[in-house]
């Protein structure tokens, strides 16, 4: 496997803007790093499991892709929508001190499975970096461990970002989530027109 194409590809595909890590700098922004913890555990567990059923079922979803890709971009699009409002109309978080968010970590792994950019990148790394190179369910095992723990390093990182700058950008709340959810928008709107 060429590694460095490999990692390369990985950390770009991580680490920019998606649904993903805006979610995570926005939760981080109006509900502190600490509680945005349990998002970014989610994702990464979340994206584990989604990179396994790329694996194992590569060659399926290949040959039913013409029948699932518009569903299954429907329904991403729907959800990311769903989250840019969601955002777009959240509380301040002195008027809601548990944001109404209790269950981040079944959300950040929710995601995964109506997130284009994660379903399309596990798509790909599996079918360009693992499955031609490896056959061991011990190699598809920790593959997926791998980028498990890069989904959740990334979130974590623009967490991070949302919650050193909490203080900063409470000032500019209400302008902070209009930007979050257009990047949402964007995103969704980039999804359709690809």
């Amino acid at each position: 496997m060429p590694l460095l194409s490999f990692l390369l590809f990985v950390l770009i595909t991580s680490f920019t803007p998606g649904p993903n890590n805006i979610m995570a700098m926005a939760f981080a922004n109006t509900h502190g790093f600490k509680k945005t913890i349990r998002f970014c555990l989610g994702v990464g567990v979340g994206f584990f499991v989604v990179t396994l059923a790329c694996i194992f079922l590569n060659l399926w979803l290949t040959n039913l892709m013409p029948i699932i890709e518009f569903p299954l971009t429907m329904l991403g699009v729907g959800y990311m929508l769903y989250l840019a409002f969601s955002i777009l109309t959240s509380k301040d978080s002195s008027d809601n001190k548990d944001g109404g968010h209790t269950h981040f970590f079944l959300i950040g792994a929710l995601l995964q499975f109506v997130n284009p950019k994660g379903i399309l990148f596990g798509m790909t790394v599996v079918a360009t970096f693992i499955l031609p190179y490896y056959s061991s369910y011990f190699s598809y095992l920790v593959f997926s461990l791998f980028l498990g723990i890069v989904g959740l390093m990334s979130t974590c990182c623009w967490s991070l970002f949302g919650s050193m700058f909490q203080t900063f950008l409470s000032q500019y709340r209400q302008a902070f989530n209009i930007i979050m959810a257009m990047l949402l928008v964007y995103s969704s709107i980039s999804i359709l027109l690809k």
